[in-house]
């Protein structure tokens, strides 16, 4: 009733605090089941006044105010303490039975079990805020934590603090065990469950936040107390000093600190030769070498415990060795060697250091700890993920073979510590794996977890690439090669795998070297059991996640291990509609297995994983049934081979499962007959041969060269038949080697792989590189003879050629390296070399013989071409001095000189002048082609002109635009600056002068043959009556061509009488004029034509007034030799008198009118015979006028028009006529009468005659 009183009391005089009362229920209940406390042990505590004076209220005050109070008024505890006193309370169950001693201080000393014996009466309770001199094997500790710094009286107690039960004694293993199954499992429970609330942060947040490394100290933490508790003691050895030799030391150091203490020192003298002091002394020294001997003979098996106990073993012989060395050395030792020395017992002190073996000890600890110091397993020990454990089993393995080569640590125990190692690397990933709980992970994860190979492979390639160095592998080299690669359980198996061959090859290496007795090198795994239970793990997953997808009915399927899209999975052929939920049972199937531990590899574990496989089996039988009925219907009702391939590819996931693998062996045959058609064709491909087949101009075409482009091409055909076979694996699914038909299909393949090899032509190759001499040396150019025939019967010329002295076979050889290196061929350094030496100078070469090759072409062009020698003559000679310049320089120089100054400028100032040669050289024959090229084309332009000039149209305007276009071409010439110019012109002129002469003479001819033509040919062509027309109408424009239709302007002449006078208008004088001024335009057309020049472009002054160019062709003329140009004038000088001697006839009617005809009766008299022959005549005159036509043609170049003096000169003529007749008439009548009367006479006088 007092305590209530004084506690009510208490908690009036502060109402803040907690009540003590509440504390005291809840340490009367909490105390039994956490610390096993008797009732009278509770009422002792809470009786009790000797807490140092204080009662159990005033103890818990700090606690219950949170008011900072010192526990027992403690002014020296320190101010962490101080911050803490009133978060925590201590209570102790202390031991006091009589006859146990207190060993509280031992904290290594044998666990003593508090419950032996009769404890009622010896344990007794205590409260405290402090631990110092608490703990021991006889104490029990419960410590109560507060959560926040003030208890709410209103909150029940339970849920304001934290309890943590503490057993004395083994205070390593206990914090290990609190810390590894306590605490660190509820930091990562937090963790994760705030991962799946926040829906799964990203690492880089999680290292943002500082988890990783906070489980990484919590890794620490752990390993370092599991080193506490595997530390092996070495024993300590204190050397026995006599009090006399510490005394004369002591007083030597005294009297004089600099001299070193000697046997003079011991007081007395007498003791010198005192035999028990020298007895006991010997004695002494005795009880060194057995003491030091306890120590340099230790011996450890290492196959006895772990890695680290190892290590540590020698790491800690080695500091007890050096603490004996620094003994001995001691001035106290050194003297009593001295003082036996000094007394001739000798025995004692010659064979002291042999008898202790110490020095052999020391060495020996010394050159093993060069294996064991900075030893990396500390990270296998705390790695807190796989990529981690992978890291550190590189830096074990790379730190254990760079050391054993340096170390004598005998392979005998490296081969254990290895083991050691192994199980240490098992436990890690059985801690890690078992974190990440594997059966509830996405399949995704999962395949990431314990997957990783890739990400070994680049570990295994880091970590051979940095082997060579003298560091070795690094965090940053290994972890920067595994980039953002998943790191898995198998993976790191992988790693170990190969770690484990590399330190294999290392430690048989060093037996060797060691003339170590042999032994085998083999390693027994720790881990073998665990890495085949995750590899059958992951293939049961796989199968079992296959099934999963193809009976969940999705529409697509993004897991990594299915190569198809599935659309609604089995339920595409019609599953699902017996009534059986074949995902739930899948799932449910699955259940079965992710309540048991996979990673148990024990026997019990064993156990339970059969049998929980066997449950898993026996549910997904029934869905393998449900789906080998639908699939058998889907393959029997499939119309062709194409659809069943569909659904074997489709479905080839599900044949995996043993059961749907046999139901559809049946539908196999056809498409495994497809199949070997396809390998068939591929057969007859290769059979082509590379050199026949189109991929071989395709090579060509891409600048393959042939050995690379055959074994790409073979390697293509490789590739086809690897998916050939693909699909037979998807026809016969898994293991489909082992039936009869795929192992068939798998021999042929085989064979037909080994002729796919390529090796051996890669092989050949480098034979046939090996035995050529493809130096790259001698002169740049070469001139080559070259001997050929015209014709048969021709003899052979020889020409020489201009060549670059570079085996094409060097650049080939430069292509097929970089080709093969591309294909992973292993090159040798000497080809290698030679194709360096091929890259180095491949661009010169390739330059120069493109320029050489441009430069025989334009050669080529040139001669083709001829008539352009002259103008492209100085960039010929300039070719031609930079070729006499080349033919000093060899290649040497490009081998050799190539990389000096190659960085100096980016403008080329920098190479050397045989680089400058080559670009030199390419610009001078690149100007060279340009000009040619240009000049080509302006001289067939100039040529297609001339030739134009021999069938164009006469005219001027033909004529003139051609010679406008040559003009123009010379005009670019001139400006491009082309040599002998002016020559070249002057030849071209020639050429242009004989065509348009033989034009002019084409022409007269022409001209000649239509002023020649006869009136009938005229008539032909242009009838009279056009031509009368023309002449009264509009005057028609000249037609001249060369097609023979040249028609000549007719002139038009009237015979004309006026004033009794006929005369012709105009005179005849002027169509001789018209005539020689036509055959004049038409030579004009030429002859006035202006003359090609090559100077337009020229500024110059004539310095000679005298010298004048001629501008055009009238002096073509003076060049005709026959009577070309005599022959039209003659003409017109025929066809002017045929017309004056037409024009006569009509003028001699004249007369008609100038004549009397009296005159004329008077001068034929009476004489009938003249008039009738006058008759005659007029009759026969007649027909000059008295005609139907009104004109006369002459040839179509000269008409007479007549019509108006026809008809009056008819009718004069028609008056004359008939004036002459009637006279004639007269004079016949009267001859007649005359002739009558005769002839009447004569009758008469015949009749009057008689015979």
């Amino acid at each position: 009733m007092a305590e209530t009183n004084g506690t009510n009391g208490m908690n009036g005089s502060a109402s803040s605090h907690y009540p003590a009362g509440l504390l005291r229920s809840y340490l009367t209940s909490l105390l039994p089941l956490t610390l096993g406390a008797h009732m009278e042990e509770l009422e002792a505590l809470f009786s009790a006044d000797d807490f140092h004076g204080d009662t159990w209220e005033e103890v818990a005050q700090p606690f219950l105010s949170n008011s900072g109070a010192l526990a027992y008024g403690d002014d020296t505890t320190t101010s962490s303490t101080r911050q803490t006193t009133g978060n925590v309370l201590y209570v102790m169950r202390r031991r006091i039975a009589s006859g146990l001693k207190d060993n509280d201080g031992d904290q290594d000393s044998a666990e003593a079990d508090p419950a032996e014996g009769d404890v009622d009466d010896s344990c007794i309770l205590e409260l405290s805020t402090s631990l110092s001199g608490a703990t021991g094997n006889n104490t029990q500790i419960l410590a109560l934590i507060k959560r926040t710094p003030t208890l709410d009286p209103n909150i029940p107690l339970p849920q304001q603090i934290h309890f943590l039960n503490v057993n004395g004694g083994g205070v390593y293993e206990s914090v290990h065990t609190v810390i590894s199954n306590g605490v660190k499992p509820w930091f990562d429970a937090f963790v994760g469950t705030k991962k799946s609330v926040s829906g799964g942060a990203s690492s880089a947040e999680d290292g943002k936040m500082g988890i990783p490394f906070t489980k990484r100290k919590f890794a620490e933490l752990e390993l370092a107390l599991v080193h506490l508790q595997q530390n092996v003691e070495i024993p300590e050895t204190h050397l026995i000093i006599h009090p006399a030799i510490s005394q004369a030391v002591i007083t030597a150091n005294s009297m004089n600190p600099v001299q070193r203490p000697n046997i003079g020192h011991i007081q007395p003298q007498k003791l010198l030769t005192d035999s028990s002091f020298l007895n006991t002394l010997q004695g002494h020294v005795n009880s060194w070498i057995r003491g030091i001997q306890t120590v340099t003979k230790l011996t450890r098996d290492v196959s006895s415990g772990t890695a680290s106990q190892e290590i540590n073993f020698w790491l800690s012989l080695e500091k007890a060795l050096e603490a004996i060395e620094a003994q001995l050395r001691s001035e106290e030792v050194l003297m009593v060697m001295e003082v036996l020395r000094n007394a001739k017992r000798f025995h004692a002190t010659v064979s002291f250091h042999a008898d202790t073996g110490l020095k052999d000890a020391v060495e020996r600890a010394h050159k093993y700890n060069a294996l064991f110091k900075d030893f990396p397993l500390n990270e296998l020990l705390s790695a807190t993920d796989l990529a981690k454990v992978q890291e550190a089993v590189i830096l074990i393995f790379g730190h254990m073979n760079r050391r054993l080569r340096l170390s004598p640590y005998p392979i005998r125990s490296a081969l254990p510590l290895v083991e050691a190692i192994s199980r240490d690397f098992n436990e890690a990933l059985v801690r890690i794996l078992t974190s990440h709980r594997l059966p509830y992970l996405s399949y995704d994860q999962f395949e990431k977890v314990v997957g990783g190979e890739k990400a070994a492979s680049l570990a295994i390639a880091a970590a051979a690439s940095s082997s060579s160095t003298t560091s070795g592998p690094s965090h940053a080299s290994i972890g920067g090669a595994v980039g953002q690669e998943p790191v898995g359980a198998l993976g790191v198996c992988k790693v170990w795998e190969e770690q484990i061959k590399e330190f294999t090859n290392v430690a048989r290496e060093v037996t060797r070297k060691r003339s170590e007795k042999f032994i085998p090198i083999k390693v027994q795994p720790a881990h073998a059991k665990l890495q085949e239970r995750i590899r059958y793990l992951r293939e049961w997953r796989k199968q079992h996640e296959q099934l999963a997808v193809m009976t969940s009915g999705h529409s697509s399927v993004a897991a990594g291990f299915v190569t198809v899209t599935v659309k609604g999975g089995v339920n595409e052929l019609g599953i699902g509609e017996s009534g059986m939920d074949m995902e739930e049972e899948v799932k449910e199937a699955y259940e079965v297995v992710k309540r048991i531990d996979v990673l148990d590899v024990s026997t019990e574990g064993t156990e339970i994983w059969v049998a929980a496989e066997n449950g898993y089996n026996e549910r997904v039988s029934r869905v393998e049934n449900q789906i080998i009925a639908r699939l058998r219907d889907r393959l029997g009702t499939a119309r062709n081979a194409n659809e069943m391939f569909r659904v074997f590819s489709r479905f080839n996931a599900l044949f995996v499962r043993p059961k749907i693998r046999g139901a559809i062996q049946e539908y196999q045959t056809q498409l495994i007959d497809s199949v070997k058609e396809d390998i068939k064709h591929l057969h007859d491909k290769f059979k082509t041969q590379y050199r026949s087949s189109e991929a071989y101009h395709m090579a060509q075409m891409r600048d393959l060269p042939p050995i690379a482009g055959a074994i790409i091409w073979a390697k293509q055909i490789e590739r086809q038949l690897v998916l050939y076979m693909k699909r037979v694996e998807d026809v016969l699914g898994k293991g489909w080697e082992l039936y009869a038909e795929g192992q068939r299909l798998q021999a042929e393949s085989t064979a037909f792989r080994r002729k796919l090899d390529t090796r051996p032509v890669f092989d050949a190759w480098l034979h046939d590189i090996g035995r050529r001499n493809l130096a790259i040396d001698g002169r740049l150019f070469e001139i080559t003879r070259v001997r050929a025939a015209v014709s048969s019967s021709a003899p052979q010329v020889t020409t020489f050629n201009l060549a670059v002295n570079f085996d094409p076979q060097i650049i080939t050889l430069f292509k097929e390296v970089r080709n093969m290196l591309w294909l992973n061929f292993s090159v040798p350094h000497s080809i290698s070399n030679q194709a360096k030496d091929a890259k180095r100078v491949y661009p010169h070469a390739v330059s120069l013989m493109e320029t050489v090759r441009t430069y025989t072409q334009t050669l080529d062009l040139i001669e083709k071409n001829s008539g352009i020698e002259w103008l492209v003559a100085e960039y010929r000679n300039e070719a031609q001095r930079m070729i006499a310049r080349g033919m000093g320089i060899r290649w040497d120089y490009f081998v050799n000189n190539y990389d000096t100054g190659r960085f100096i400028g980016t403008d080329g100032r920098g190479d050397n002048r045989h680089v400058q040669f080559v670009r030199e050289f390419a610009s001078v024959v690149s100007v060279l082609q340009d000009k040619t090229n240009n000049v080509i084309d302006l001289y067939k332009d100039i040529l297609r002109a001339i030739q134009d000039l021999s069938t164009c149209s006469y005219a001027t305007e033909a004529f003139s635009d051609l010679l406008s276009k040559i003009q123009a071409a010379i005009d670019r010439l001139n400006l491009e600056g082309y040599a002998n110019l002016e020559h070249w012109v002057a030849d071209l002129d020639k050429r242009i002068e004989a065509i348009l002469l033989n034009r002019v003479r084409q022409i007269i001819q022409l001209w000649c043959r239509e002023f020649d033509k006869t009136s009938e040919d005229a008539e032909r062509d242009l009838p009279l009556k056009d031509i009368t027309n023309k002449r009264r109408g509009e005057k028609r424009k000249e037609e001249k061509s060369l097609d023979g239709n040249m028609t000549l302007k007719p002139i038009v002449y009237e015979i004309r009488i006026q004033n009794q006078v006929i005369f012709l208008d105009p005179p005849i004088e002027h169509a001789r004029a018209n005539w020689v001024k036509q055959l004049h335009d038409w030579l004009g057309i030429v002859c006035n034509l202006r003359r090609i020049q090559s100077s337009r472009y020229e500024i110059g002054l004539q310095m000679h007034h005298g010298e004048v160019t001629e501008t055009n062709y009238t002096s073509l003329l003076t060049h005709f030799t026959d009577d070309t140009l005599r022959r039209p004038f003659a003409l017109i000088e025929a066809k002017t008198q045929e017309i004056r001697d037409y024009v006569g006839k009509w003028l001699q009617f004249q007369s008609l009118w100038d004549l009397e005809a009296e005159y004329v009766f008077n001068r034929l008299g009476e004489d009938l015979a003249q008039w009738q022959q006058l008759l005659t005549e007029i009759k026969k005159a007649r027909s000059t006028f008295d005609t139907s036509d009104t004109s006369k043609s002459f040839g179509g170049v000269c008409v007479i028009d007549y019509e108006q003096v026809q008809s009056r000169v008819n009718a004069k003529y028609d008056s004359w006529q008939k004036d002459i007749l009637n006279r004639f008439g007269i004079k016949l009548g009267n001859a007649m009468k005359e002739m009558h009367a005769s002839i009447l006479k004569a009758r008469n006088e015949l009749e009057q005659q008689r015979f």
